[in-house]
């Protein structure tokens, strides 16, 4: 028991009399090694001498191996030196003995500067424990033989800081020199060490000193000249496009001319034959053949169940209203006839500009006669003034010369009602009519007339001692326009005397005049009315014109409207209360 804790080295064995029921333990050195016992037994102390013996011979193997490596000889075994099994080397000495030998120290050297740093007890290993708080284990990168260089020199920075105050104060008291912890000297190492490449090295490899980075300023007016030689670079890049846009455009219009005059030939075959022909792509060659066409086969086009109707126009296409305009506000309708006039003002200085036309005079007037005019203004007043109002009359007259000549002729008016009438008799024809009871009143005969026959109407007035049908054909508009006019314009109700013209029977008929026949006052019309009966489209005009029939008995209406198969409309009208 007393044996094992001797070798542990970390604590203190209990005495050797076996007594071990005493916790009282011993009192610790002030050079780290444990007090003697009181039986004199004590520990073991490491042998300075001994060690650095052990580590020259290390040194001077690794320089043999390392000559002998550069002069390409064979390396013979050196003589390992007697282990020591009371006390291994420690990871310390095994490292400065490395360096020594990779740095090619000479060995006197290496023995004067290997000064023995802190040393544990006689029976520790040196390996897996350390001498320090608590017994902390070392970390196991400090146990790892294959430090870098960085590692290393950590290390020693440790050992300098810590136990080497104490190596120092110990050598000065033996008269020995202090061990060299500093690192390796770099040049010799890159000279002796055939594997060096400084370019994989950082700048303590390298041994290069850090140049602090002077500032710099840029000269006046760098950038901008270098923004002035960007924008000419992308003048030049445009106009160069522009160029070549012009050129291709040019090219394309002579090649369109040239092809304008260059016939092309017959197709091999038409379109509408390719399904008929066996081979489309031999053309028309087997034709006279008898299986060059497809006649007969199961592929045909023509066969026994074609059938090729008329081709109607759907009459709804005719009554598709047309869309409707756009309605703008004051301020857009202002807006765009600002900028119409703009565009016209700019061709017109264009023109000018360009010699086509000559440039218009100045527009004096009183109010401005003295800044256009100047000193001619100043010089004779009475004849400027003159001259001012002359030049306005002159532009008054002109302006009303200008309306008077873009003002239509009698005969461009007809011809443009005529083109509004077909154009709404196009969009569809509408059919009337109506029942008045009583058109007694020549004004109301007159009106239905005239009004038919300027909204370009065709249809007939049926004039009877019981009631007076109308029955009349217009277009959409005219149809629009004609009810407003029979259903809310006319007062069916007014009657006044109108003269009989000498050879107007229809006047002279009893029941169509305005006063009674016996006592010779106007007829009351306050009971009179007009009544909407039907009113529907159909597909073309039954009548050619207008026309007024005065009918005595039912018969003669019934058979005046037998022609154009309309006396229903009668007949409806009768029951009609």
């Amino acid at each position: 028991m007393a044996d094992t804790q001797a070798s542990n080295g970390l604590k203190r064995p209990y005495p050797q009399n076996g007594d071990q029921q005493d916790d009282q333990k011993r009192v610790k050195s002030n050079h780290g090694s444990p007090a003697s016992t009181a039986n004199g037994i004590s520990t073991g102390k490491m042998d300075v001498t001994k060690a650095i013996a052990e580590a020259r011979a290390r040194a001077a193997a690794a320089a043999e191996r390392l000559k002998a490596s550069k002069i390409g000889a064979p390396q013979s075994p050196s003589p390992r030196p007697p282990a020591d099994s009371n006390r291994p080397m420690s990871k310390l000495e095994e490292m400065r003995a490395r360096v020594a030998a990779l740095t090619g120290k000479s060995t006197a050297a290496a023995a004067a500067n290997n000064t023995q740093p802190y040393q544990s007890a006689a029976n520790d290993d040196g390996l897996s424990r350390a001498r320090g708080g608590l017994s902390a284990a070392l970390h196991p990168r400090l146990l790892d033989s294959g430090k870098d260089a960085g590692s290393k020199s950590a290390l020693q920075t440790k050992f300098s800081s810590t136990s080497g105050k104490k190596g120092a104060k110990q050598a000065q008291a033996k008269g020995k020199k202090q061990l060299d912890l500093s690192g390796p000297n770099l040049d010799e190492f890159q000279h002796q060490n055939p594997y060096f490449d400084p370019s994989l090295g950082g700048q303590t490899a390298t041994m290069r000193s850090r140049v602090p980075k002077q500032l710099k300023f840029n000269e006046k007016g760098k950038y901008i000249a270098q923004a002035a030689s960007i924008r000419r670079l992308e003048a030049l890049e445009a106009m160069r496009k522009r160029i070549a846009a012009s050129s291709k455009k040019a090219l394309i219009e002579d090649d369109v001319a040239e092809k304008k005059f260059i016939i092309e030939a017959p197709p091999g075959i038409e379109w509408w034959d390719e399904g008929l022909v066996t081979h489309p792509d031999k053309g028309y060659s087997e034709v006279d053949s008898p299986n060059g066409l497809k006649l007969e086969t199961d592929d045909s086009l023509i066969t026994r169940l074609i059938q090729h109707p008329a081709l109607i126009q759907p009459p709804g296409d005719r009554l598709i209203p047309a869309p409707k305009p756009m309605f703008l506000t004051t301020q857009e309708q202002k807006k765009i006839r600002r900028q119409r006039r703009m565009a016209d003002l700019k061709e017109t200085q264009a023109k000018v500009r360009l010699g086509l036309i000559e440039p218009p005079p100045d527009k004096v007037k009183l109010g401005n006669l003295m800044r256009v005019l100047g000193e001619e203004a100043v010089k004779d007043p009475t004849a400027v003034e003159a001259r001012v109002n002359k030049e306005i009359a002159e532009r008054a007259q002109k302006h009303l010369q200008i309306n008077e000549d873009r003002k239509l002729t009698r005969e461009e008016k007809h011809e443009k009602l005529e083109q509004k009438k077909a154009g709404d008799a196009a969009k569809g024809i509408y059919v009337s009519v109506y029942k008045i009871d009583s058109l007694a009143n020549g004004r109301h005969r007159y009106k239905i007339t005239k009004n038919c026959e300027q909204l370009g109407g065709t249809g007939v007035c049926l004039l009877s001692p019981k009631f007076c049908l109308v029955i009349i054909e217009f277009g959409e508009h005219g149809n629009a326009q004609y009810k407003k006019l029979m259903l809310n314009r006319i007062d069916w109700k007014e009657n006044s005397p109108s003269p009989v013209r000498e050879g107007n029977k229809t006047a002279q008929a009893a029941f169509l005049a305005a006063e009674d026949e016996k006592t010779g006052v106007l007829k009351d019309l306050s009971l009179n009315k007009c009544q909407l009966l039907f009113e529907g489209q159909e597909k073309d005009r039954v009548f050619r014109k207008w026309g007024t029939r005065t009918c005595e008995t039912d018969k003669e209406a019934m058979e005046t409207l037998q022609r154009t198969r309309m006396e229903t409309f009668w007949t409806m009208a009768k029951s009609t209360t």
